[in-house]
């Protein structure tokens, strides 16, 4: 599938920068064209890959931003976009639409310029353009604090309306298998962009061998069709590694170092790293048995795709899911070192965090029209002398 990428405030842009790393370096194709888009310029000279003209500040005529950020204001970030939308809409005319099969909006949801922004690009992207709208929403770590749930939570709702799928990746889920964020949002960052590569680049024609189980971009739009929101899982396994250690320097020696893994072994590889994968290892931990429909994708050596396996693994969610809606397909890559596996679980509606996230989004508002009329009426009293006998000006 390829897409157009667009990735909306400080994280959206990062995650975008990082699509594009990964594709360089893995050799894959995804996006047709890329652009980040901030109300904050020193966030987009942060950006490592994506090239300099495909960079645009908004909000610079807005005298309450002036190119500094919104200050984690979502009803800001919102206005400045609309008011920006048709500069947005210039940049975007770059978009080869005849190579495109869809667009991606990215953006972190709890911050200001992408909360905000997202949703109004998807809305008038889609009122544009025929093509399907995604979105990439990154919910904020729970200890984040109130604020930025409030602007999740406010977000996930417009932006879901906003776009024909919207695919969430949790912080919170990736702190608990990963350590500490503090100082490894770029490394999240790269995990997001692998997973998404590795899903959505699935049966480019670059010249890597033809997979037997083709995989095509209909196959994904299919699965996308659900709308609501959506969960990716991804596993992976050094094959080489894995391959040496156990046939062992005899049989290398006998085999003149080709490596002839048993069938038998390669199809439950497979079929373990899927379980692996949508047991332990999603962007969102959902319930799997909410998901509508499924897609996976086993990408690595042509050697060690097991038609077998990927049909035990099929046959398995099925189960889960109690769907028949379960697509899987190959993705040979002769120069790949390792074996990856990508699930796709659409329109899941067991999502635990989203409803942690909204309590905590509710309580959050809560407090802070309290707290806000409590501070009004100790103003009240600082300034109003006790017996009302002054005369202000």
């Amino acid at each position: 599938m390829n897409l157009a990428a667009i990735g909306f405030g400080n994280a959206g842009g990062k995650i975008v920068d990082r699509f594009l790393a990964f594709e360089e370096r893995s050799g894959r194709s995804l996006t047709t064209e890329a652009l980040a888009i901030n109300s904050a310029e020193i966030d987009l000279a942060k950006l490592d890959v994506l090239p300099p003209d495909r960079r645009l500040i908004i909000g610079q005529t807005d005298e309450r931003v002036k190119g500094r950020g919104v200050g984690a204001d979502p009803e800001l970030g919102s206005e400045i976009a609309r008011q920006d939308l048709t500069e947005i809409e210039r940049q975007l005319d770059a978009v080869p639409i005849h190579e495109t099969d869809g667009f991606l909006v990215v953006a972190g949801l709890g911050g200001g310029t992408g909360s905000g922004g997202a949703p109004e690009l998807a809305e008038r992207l889609g009122r544009i353009y025929d093509e399907p709208i995604y979105g990439l929403g990154v919910l904020p770590s729970a200890d984040e604090g109130g604020r930025p749930s409030l602007n999740a939570a406010r977000s996930l709702q417009a932006f879901a309306d906003a776009t024909d799928n919207l695919m969430v990746f949790d912080n919170d889920a990736w702190r608990q298998t990963q350590g500490s964020v503090a100082a490894g949002y770029d490394r999240t960052n790269r995990e997001i962009a692998r997973r998404f590569v590795t899903l959505l680049a699935a049966g480019e024609l670059d010249g890597s061998q033809v997979s037997e189980s083709a995989m095509d971009a209909s196959d994904i739009r299919r699965t996308l069709a659900t709308g609501g929101l959506s969960t990716i899982a991804f596993s992976q396994a050094d094959v080489e590694a894995e391959t040496k250690s156990k046939q062992g320097l005899l049989g290398r020696l006998r085999s003149n170092g080709e490596s002839h893994t048993d069938e038998g072994d390669l199809a439950k590889k497979i079929h373990g790293l899927v379980r692996k994968a949508v047991q332990s290892r999603l962007t969102c931990p959902a319930d799997v048995a909410s998901a509508e429909r499924a897609l996976i994708v086993v990408s690595g050596p042509p050697r060690e795709v097991s038609q077998k396996g990927l049909q035990r693994a099929r046959q398995w969610l099925e189960r889960e899911t109690d769907s028949v809606e379960v697509l899987a397909g190959d993705d040979p890559r002769t120069d790949a070192d390792a074996l990856s596996v990508a699930v796709l679980l659409s329109n899941v509606t067991e999502v635990p965090r989203v409803d942690e996230l909204q309590e905590r989004a509710v309580m959050a508002q809560e407090n802070s029209r309290q707290q806000a009329a409590e501070r009004r009426a100790e103003i009240d009293e600082l300034l109003t002398d006790e017996e009302n006998e002054l005369d202000p000006l």
